[in-house]
């Protein structure tokens, strides 16, 4: 007879293909392979408390391939996570169940990140170990590890093979984060077959060079093995640990374990039974589990909770020993307060004299990073040049985790994972930075922060053809589009200090929504007219004399002075409109009708458009009567003062365009 220990983890292999044959489609062959290493992590060396699953000193797990989810789905029905039943498995991949293909954030109990882009994961865990020990350095006193936890990722050979895990780690190696541990389900196949037809590269060696311990498992159903491996990753807190457990994927079915058929279809009826007859299980029966293997899981959850009785009873000493900093904890624990702390007549302050947003920007965040504290970010080695660097605030590095600035290296794509994981860890505001060009690589994790509803904050430099020299390569196009096409998602592109301002604001005080700041590089006069109005996303900036505007222009950023400089040229010619400033599109765009019909009434239907981005997009506010002056191909490689009247982008052509319509 089968030990508990061996029928405990059984049990998830056995609800995993069922749940999976069900569904009549997903990914058996990571739950079957991992069993083993997830179960025994989870009940022997994982500090979590299914009881209270936001408890924040315990241990984080991402299952990086999270096309695996059912082996997270098991884990929480049997641990008892969010009483997650039986009959929430039977739904898997099912519309508005508990239990979707892959994992989301906030949607099922215990599921700490969205995954399921391969390598995602990984670069996220980095993300939340840099939390962790930033906040340790925070707020630990001597005899009090308030902050004081793991986080564990879990992912195959094809979260190695992607880019972002070789640029987190690289990063996780010279950080030096020893509260990090990867465990590499290495079973040595992906869906087109076995990993020799593209990739035969000594993983190990890899993430040795890059910093980590390394620690092997020959047998990935060796339990002992496994936990040995574990404790020993735990015990070096010099470096990240890595974990080579070598397991066969699909273990368990004959017909189809260590082959490629077993990654991403039902195993079939038939091969199913053949299952529970190999692994010795009691029923051939769907979904069926032993009563004594939930009484194992629940004797295991009794011991587990005593980890946060006994940091809950060390959190209450550290409160009566340091109050303020007790009380300093739940303020960075909590976005609230966050409008009333920077809504204040220093913070709206704006300068007399033309100067470029990014310059805005980087003065903004030195205004705020006093009044919070917990504001923490970088850029991918551009801050000179995004001025994102908080003044007197130190450097984040392996030497000192208490500095706040982030050096991420030219590492875009894992940079914007690492912001996710930051923010999804809690304690933090984090923000990360490169010039709007390269948004391109941040824009797979960007998608993931609005999926998760995650505020993280991005500061994109170098906004348009105003880039100049540099040429196409640096100058963004299409980018503002690709961002306003992503739901949930607010792009900024401000046109002076109140709107930069404002967008921040809104950023700092967002709770679930993403916010993108696109700044320029050339300077921009301050607008008269600017407001805090610049919140609704668009506003008159300023309006005709008559009721009934002759025309409207609508612009971003640096072309909304054209837009002024336009409306003064057309008055002197008899000719009056409203000028409209469109800061934010996503923002306008979540007003009620009245705001939007009052601001761009339908019955003007002469409109102009001015953007130096491609022009996709602005056709909803044009309309079929409307001009757009945008950009229809690439930039050039010239100073900013030839490329915009090369382009059409002058004031004589915004009179011009306003008047043909006229």
């Amino acid at each position: 007879m089968k030990s508990i220990e061996e029928m405990s983890v059984n049990a998830i292999r056995v609800l995993s293909a069922d749940a999976i044959q069900k569904a009549k489609s997903g990914h058996p062959g990571l739950p079957l392979g991992a069993a083993s290493a997830a179960y025994e992590l989870w009940a022997h060396h994982m500090n979590h408390n299914p009881k209270d699953p936001s408890w924040p000193n315990r241990d984080r797990f991402i299952l990086s391939g999270g096309h695996g989810s059912m082996l997270l789905y098991s884990l929480f029905h049997l641990f008892g996570y969010g009483n997650l039943s039986i009959d929430d498995l039977k739904e898997f991949r099912q519309f508005g169940s508990l239990t979707p293909g892959h994992p989301e954030y906030g949607h099922t109990v215990g599921v700490e990140a969205t995954t399921g882009p391969l390598g995602a994961g990984m670069a996220m865990a980095v993300g939340m170990a840099m939390a962790e020990a930033h906040l340790a350095a925070e707020f630990n006193r001597e005899g009090f590890p308030v902050v004081n936890h793991y986080t564990f990722a879990l992912g195959g050979d094809g979260c190695m093979m992607e880019g972002i895990s070789s640029e987190a780690f690289s990063l996780a190696g010279t950080l030096g984060l020893g509260k990090l541990i990867i465990l590499y389900d290495s079973n040595r196949i992906s869906i087109e077959g076995s990993t020799d037809i593209a990739f035969r590269e000594n993983v190990q060696k890899r993430m040795e060079a890059f910093g980590f311990q390394l620690l092997e498992v020959e047998d990935g159903n060796d339990l002992e093995a496994i936990g040995k491996a574990i404790e020993e990753a735990k015990a070096d807190l010099s470096r990240p640990s890595f974990i080579t457990i070598h397991t066969e994927i699909g273990y368990g079915c004959p017909a189809k374990q260590g082959k490629a058929a077993a990654h991403g279809e039902p195993l079939g009826e038939d091969n199913i039974l053949a299952m529970k007859d190999f692994l010795e299980w009691p029923s051939k029966e769907p979904f069926f589990v032993p009563d004594e293997v939930y009484a194992n899981y629940a004797s295991i959850v009794e011991k587990l909770g005593k980890a946060e009785e006994d940091w809950c009873s060390l959190f209450k000493a550290y409160t009566e020993k340091y109050p303020e900093l007790a009380k300093k904890w739940d303020e960075w624990h909590s976005r609230d307060g966050i409008a009333a702390k920077i809504d204040t007549e220093d913070y709206w302050q704006i300068p007399d004299k033309a100067e470029a947003t990014r310059n805005l920007s980087g003065a903004c965040i030195n205004r705020v990073k006093d009044v919070l504290p917990n504001l923490f970010g970088g850029a991918a080695d551009l801050a000179p040049s995004t001025k994102t660097n908080m003044k007197d605030a130190g450097d984040f590095s392996a030497e000192d985790y208490s500095g706040r600035n982030l050096h991420f290296g030219i590492r875009e794509l894992a940079m914007a994972a690492i912001g996710n994981g930051m923010t999804l860890h809690g304690g933090l505001i984090p923000y990360v930075s490169t010039f709007f060009v390269f948004s391109d690589y941040t824009k797979p994790m960007a998608r993931l922060s609005s999926l998760m509803k995650l505020p993280l904050i991005y500061v994109f430099t170098h906004d348009s053809i105003g880039v100049g020299e540099d040429g196409p390569t640096h100058e963004p196009i299409e980018q503002a589009a690709m961002f306003r096409a992503m739901p949930n998602f607010h792009l900024f592109r401000p046109a002076d200090a109140m709107e930069t301002n404002a967008a921040w604001f809104s950023a700092l005080t967002s709770t679930s929504t993403p916010t993108a700041l696109a700044l320029s590089r050339q300077n921009l006069p301050q607008l008269e007219g600017s407001s805090k109005e610049a919140l609704k996303g668009g506003y008159i900036l300023q309006d005709s004399e008559k009721e009934v505007p002759d025309a409207i222009i609508m612009a971003t950023g640096s072309e909304v002075s054209l837009a002024v400089e336009a409306k003064a040229c057309l008055k002197a010619e008899g000719i009056d409109v409203r000028v409209v400033s469109m800061p934010c599109v996503d923002l306008f765009e979540e007003q009620d009708e009245a705001y939007k019909e009052k601001v761009l009434p339908k019955n003007v239907r002469a409109r102009v458009a001015v953007e130096a981005l491609i022009g996709f997009g602005w056709e909803r506010y044009t309309g079929l009567d409307g001009k757009v002056i945008s950009m229809n191909g690439f930039g050039a490689s010239a100073p900013y003062s030839k490329l915009f009247p090369y382009f059409g982008f002058t004031t004589e052509n915004v009179v011009a365009a306003v008047k043909e319509m006229m």
